[in-house]
């Protein structure tokens, strides 16, 4: 692999050395020479701009985006099992790939199942897709302003900028389709489209991609997160309990047997959707990010999360009970969706039913039981099984409701919200397990509101438990192998070989 930079001109444009393609047949030796090829062309890049500040430029710069490719001529089948983990059909597959060292983990869980499966080695290479030069500078770099204000002519003249005919999620939607001659994908994102996310996850969350964690909880209210970075404070005073550390916005690390943090700088202000990560090795932990309120921001947040393939994310946040045989309080366990958010139609038609996955829901059910200490009737007095509706309207009592009210009468919904069907159905199109266990917290359709001491004290002895019963659903999932986790329920009839 040649690491010297050079002024190779290719095409009228300067670029590093081609690297000769290999063949790996062992995971790790192919994830390592990723990430020689990532490393070498995004410092090519970076040098290039920062030369800028004393030199003229002198042509063009260019780099591209490694990739991953696999050959194969068998309709052999693999274990029917799996719902990842290997091709659908013979032909010549690849992938772009970024940002290797934050993915290592992930590339070689799914590298080590294609070798296993298909028997034959994969190839390690440049692609054709130019490295953005937005997208070069890693984590936090500091972009000097001045050396874009020297340049008498458009950056965009000297180097790649995002592509958006490449950043698109035509792959996971099921429409892509190649052209003659062209690789299939191997990967449910290309490159452009996951180094987009990871740059908006920095600045909705103020913290860094790579704290994300594979198990991750939603909220709908600060006052979960609250809970949550409490929790977590105590188990980092008390050595972790198989956490690492605790991450905070600004990048704010507790290590395990810290009451404080070590490194990384508050920010001035909480960012729109502020993230908080007990971390564990290998993303094995949980995050929590607080969504806020409304369909676009939970659209939004899991579009951005999907890139970094979770293993499974929770709806935990309060819903309007819709039945007068519920009270304030009570749990909501979804199995089915009412989608009308409308944030998602162009992506996945209302019309797509979005199950129920059995996991996911045992799991929630067992917590609730093991963390209330009821089971039976007494389970069932406090927690219901059913459909909940999810509205983009959040003041829709103020209309007529007679539609409304018809519409939800006839779909059976117990309860309504404004983001729980929009993250099971994100969840859903972007395969990734999914969802939702509210509390109500109002009854409108019955006059029920809160009341300002009734809900500090619903929020003060309700709130605690339902985090509770996440965390412990989150701890169950985990212990699930990913074989099982990851439903077939959810993948279409031509898929991607990766999770």
């Amino acid at each position: 692999m040649h690491n010297r930079i050079s002024s190779h001109t290719q095409n009228g444009f300067i670029s590093p050395d081609p690297v000769e393609p290999q063949e790996f047949s062992d995971a790790a030796g192919a994830v390592a020479a990723l990430e020689a090829i990532y490393d070498r062309n995004t410092r090519f890049l970076c040098q290039a701009f920062e030369s800028l500040a004393t030199d003229r430029p002198t042509g063009r710069y260019r780099a591209f985006y490694p990739q991953v490719s696999l050959e194969t001529t068998s309709f052999g089948m693999v274990d029917s099992r799996l719902s990842f983990g290997h091709v659908v059909s013979p032909g010549r597959y690849a992938a772009t790939i970024t940002r290797p060292k934050l993915f290592r983990t992930y590339l070689i869980t799914q590298f080590d199942l294609l070798l296993r499966n298909h028997g034959t080695p994969l190839t390690i290479s440049e692609s054709d897709t130019p490295i953005p030069l937005h997208f070069a500078f890693g984590e936090g770099a500091y972009v000097e302003a001045a050396v874009a204000e020297k340049l008498d002519m458009p950056l965009r003249d000297l180097f790649d900028t995002p592509d958006l005919a490449t950043t698109d999620d035509e792959i996971v939607n099921g429409l892509y389709e190649p052209a003659p001659g062209e690789l299939l994908p191997l990967a449910p994102f290309k490159a452009q489209r996951i180094d987009y996310s990871l740059a908006r996850l920095s600045h909705y969350t103020a913290t860094a991609p790579d704290h994300f964690q594979n198990f991750v909880l939603f909220t709908n209210y600060q006052f979960y997160i609250d809970e949550f970075c409490e929790h977590a404070r105590s188990l980092m005073s008390e050595g972790g309990n198989d956490y690492d550390c605790f991450v905070e916005p600004g990048n704010l690390i507790t290590p395990a047997g810290h009451g404080s943090p070590a490194e990384g700088v508050a920010p001035p202000r909480l960012p729109q959707m502020p993230a908080y990560h007990l971390k564990r090795k290998n993303h094995g932990g949980i995050t929590m990010v607080n969504i806020g309120v409304g369909p676009s921001n939970a659209k939004t947040i899991t579009d951005h999360i999907a890139v970094l393939r979770p293993h499974a994310w929770l709806m935990l946040g309060h819903c309007a009970g819709l039945r007068n045989s519920q009270a304030l309080g009570d749990y909501v366990l979804a199995h089915a969706y009412v989608r009308e958010d409308h944030v998602l139609d162009d992506d996945l038609p209302a019309w797509v039913p979005i199950p129920a996955l059995a996991e996911v829901q045992v799991a929630i059910q067992e917590a609730v039981a093991e963390v209330t200490g009821l089971e039976g009737y007494d389970l069932k007095r406090i927690m219901r099984t059913g459909t909940v509706a999810t509205i983009d309207n959040r003041n829709w009592e103020l209309r007529d409701q007679r539609g409304p009210v018809q519409r939800l009468s006839q779909s059976r919904a117990i309860a309504l919200d404004m983001e729980s069907a929009t993250i099971a159905a994100n969840g859903f199109r972007f395969r990734v397990p999914y969802g939702t266990l509210l509390c109500v917290s109002d009854k409108p359709l019955h006059g029920e509101l809160k009341l300002p001491g009734m809900a500090s004290a619903f929020y003060k002895t309700q709130v605690n438990q339902h985090l509770k019963i996440g965390l412990k659903a989150m701890q169950k999932l985990a212990a699930m192998p990913p074989e099982r986790l990851h439903s077939r329920k959810l993948r279409s009839f031509f898929e991607t070989a990766f999770q």
